[in-house]
């Protein structure tokens, strides 16, 4: 395999425990200390300017969309790697929202993720 595959791998994992709604293994894929960007940070937690550090911010972060959106799943359609970066582009779905198209890199450095960026309209 080549370092492209591997972090095609990583971001593969990431849709599936996403998925599933299984937050340790979402976290296991990330750094002690990574960085996460969203839009939707921003919106309801204006006092992070839609940036969080470190595991338990995430686990904080990703229960409670966890909690309050059950029926939250992604559905990707194009994975682009190169070097350290992946970028996801895919579908995110809720009953009864619509659909949203989502971007989102994951910078990855030994086989961890220490950054994610999500962009959205």
């Amino acid at each position: 395999m080549n370092a492209d595959s591997d972090i095609k791998i990583i971001a593969e994992k990431w849709f599936e425990a996403f998925n599933e709604q299984d937050l340790e293994k979402l976290l296991s894929l990330y750094d002690e200390d990574a960085q996460h960007y969203s839009p939707k940070l921003k919106v309801r937690h204006p006092e992070t300017n839609g940036l969080i550090m470190g595991k338990p911010a995430l686990k904080t972060w990703w229960q409670e969309a966890f909690d309050s959106l059950p029926s939250l799943r992604y559905w990707p359609f194009a994975l682009t790697a190169n070097g350290e970066r992946v970028c996801m582009e895919y579908i995110r779905r809720v009953e009864n929202e619509p659909d949203m198209l989502v971007a989102e890199v994951l910078q990855v450095k030994n086989g961890l993720i220490v950054e994610s960026r999500v962009y959205h309209g």
